[in-house]
């Protein structure tokens, strides 16, 4: 009986690991920094992986069991992934455990904010918290193609049950042309 218990928790940790990968690809997109006005540094990456795992998460919560479970994995490879950038761009182990508390405390705030926007479909209010967050504005336009693509990719992801984000991943749409399917 053990045994099937590991067999289960590895086949588990096996479909968050790919779906971290999935999220990882999306969010680093060129078409994003290029084409969508995210900066290319650290912190414009932190904020597009945080981006992209925020709408995942939204569709996993609104699936039934166990995605919340998934979900929950998710949340923490993600965290373990940042703990272990933190510590390779040289933060010491006395460091770490702050910066990893500020990010928590930024995780949760973007989804908060991003959530009221996108549960009341604020094109406006979403533009405005894409541009002041990821962007690094505080021209509300500047995020209007961002906002855009987080709308294709809720669109999307409501198309999608666990099974499908399991086995062929989230599949964000191409930054590049958000008015055709294209799918990444």
């Amino acid at each position: 009986m053990i045994s099937r218990f590991f067999k289960r928790s590895s086949a588990r940790a096996s479909v968050v690991e790919a779906l971290h990968l999935r999220i990882n690809e999306a969010s680093r997109e060129p078409a994003l920094y290029t084409h969508l006005g995210v900066p290319d540094t650290v912190e414009g990456r932190f904020e597009c992986l945080t981006l992209h795992v925020i709408l995942v998460l939204r569709r996993m919560n609104q699936l039934p069991q166990p995605a919340a479970d998934i979900a929950q994995d998710l949340v923490n490879a993600v965290f373990l992934q940042l703990d272990s950038s933190l510590r390779e761009l040289g933060v010491g182990d006395f460091g770490v455990p702050k910066r990893m508390k500020k990010l928590g405390a930024a995780f949760y705030g973007r989804a908060a904010g991003y959530d009221g926007a996108l549960d009341a479909r604020d094109e406006d209010g979403l533009k405005a918290a894409l541009a002041r967050n990821v962007i690094g504005t505080e021209t509300p336009e500047a995020g209007a193609g961002l906002a855009r693509y987080v709308l294709r990719s809720v669109d999307l992801l409501n198309g999608r049950d666990l099974d499908h984000l399991i086995s062929h991943g989230p599949g964000f749409p191409s930054p590049l042309n958000l008015n055709q399917s294209g799918d990444i």
